[in-house]
């Protein structure tokens, strides 16, 4: 093995340690080192062969968590989405609505359709043993039964639930615990959710589940009712390529949340920023070309959370702690995707702005901006 040092000193053979001081076995580690480079033989699309862009007829929306900043109520989010000439709006916290009535739900379902725009509705942790739950809403169960009746009020075909957070892998019974710990909740309100016509889809949230480990949950679950919130930017977070992870979750996608990322190779691992939309190294144009075959009628939601870096510390031992069944292929093709990257420094807001202010304007710049990229360069969107 040629052992080659990168600008931040690290060799191969830091790597190597690293690796078998973890779960991989020392043939799945060459297996990184051999398909590092471009992510070959993984049976995956080259970066660079991607169609040429046409008007796809793929819905475009915008996440209300990319205006987070702004604590806009569901009257203020239909009328920037409008603005934007969106066709969704995926509105992932209950938060955002004044009431939870029936009455006032559908005053907000008419609103929404008066201006062309479908909902798409979410909430968050539904796992009780999970460290990012919280019983706003009641128990888990609960939780899922209130966001199951108000998604059917307001016409969103899903509600979108998370089952915590990177900290669960560090749990008692790690994520595998955790998983089943969703699946129960589910399960409860199975019947629930098919006389409503509602799908339940659960995000890769946060470095929570790998894309793997979400389909077993929604395997497990019943994807009769259970599918998946595709989050292309908490994929880097659990070591995955974006397009890997589209590749093993657009069969299970039910509805979306997308950001553009930059990663590069770092002194422990590998640095994630979360971009506006064509800002990072993510391929979009391969992406979509295989999003419109894997994901028909799903839509394209930008959920913009961009400026800081977070290191993936794959290097350290004591990292593989949490990741006992981590897959070397997902490893590889994370790896590639650094070695393409450079570093970038964090956003930061002007000297002298008011920070609140300065984080309003630098989020509303993304998500326009990443709007305008997926109509003009990406094809995507129904309205011109």
């Amino acid at each position: 093995m040629v052992l080659v040092g990168n600008r931040y000193g690290c060799t191969w053979r830091a790597r190597h340690q690293a690796m078998n001081n973890s779960k991989l076995a020392r043939r799945e580690f060459i297996k990184i080192t051999a398909f590092a480079g471009a992510g070959v033989g993984l049976g995956l699309p080259a970066y660079g062969q991607s169609a040429a862009a046409g008007r796809r007829g793929v819905k475009l929306g915008i996440d209300n968590f990319s205006v987070r900043g702004m604590g806009w109520k569901a009257p203020q989010l239909i009328d920037y989405a409008a603005s934007l000439r969106t066709d969704s709006l995926f509105i992932t916290d209950l938060g955002a609505f004044e009431k939870l009535d029936d009455g006032y739900l559908k005053d907000i379902r008419k609103a929404a359709g008066d201006k062309g725009l479908q909902i798409h509705l979410g909430s968050w942790s539904i796992c009780p043993t999970s460290r990012a739950f919280r019983k706003d809403w009641g128990t888990a169960e609960e939780h899922l039964a209130l966001g199951i009746r108000v998604a059917n009020s307001l016409g969103s075909p899903v509600f979108r639930v998370v089952l915590g957070n990177g900290e669960d892998r560090k749990s008692e019974g790690g994520i595998e615990a955790r998983i089943k710990d969703t699946v129960k909740v589910l399960k409860s309100q199975r019947g629930r959710a098919i006389n409503a016509g509602v799908r339940v889809a659960v995000e890769n949230h946060a470095g929570d589940m790998q894309a793997w480990e979400l389909v077993n949950l929604i395997e497990e679950a019943g994807k009769d009712f259970v599918g998946a919130n595709m989050d292309s930017g908490n994929a880097t977070w659990t070591m995955e390529d974006p397009l890997a992870s589209l590749e093993t979750l657009g069969p299970y996608c039910l509805t979306t949340s997308l950001r553009d990322t930059a990663v590069w190779e770092s002194e422990n691992g590998a640095t994630v920023q979360w971009t506006a939309m064509g800002d990072g190294i993510v391929d979009w144009k391969v992406y979509f070309d295989r999003f419109e075959k894997l994901c028909p009628g799903v839509p394209v939601h930008i959920e913009t959370i961009s400026g800081f870096n977070r290191e993936i510390s794959f290097l350290k031992p004591e990292f593989w702690s949490a990741w006992p069944k981590a897959r070397a292929v997902d490893l590889a093709r994370f790896v590639a995707l650094a070695r393409r990257g450079k570093p970038r420094e964090p956003w930061k807001a002007p000297e002298g702005k008011d920070r609140k202010l300065a984080d309003q304007e630098h989020q509303k710049s993304e998500v326009e901006r990443s709007i305008r990229y997926c109509k003009d360069v990406l094809g995507l969107g129904l309205k011109a």
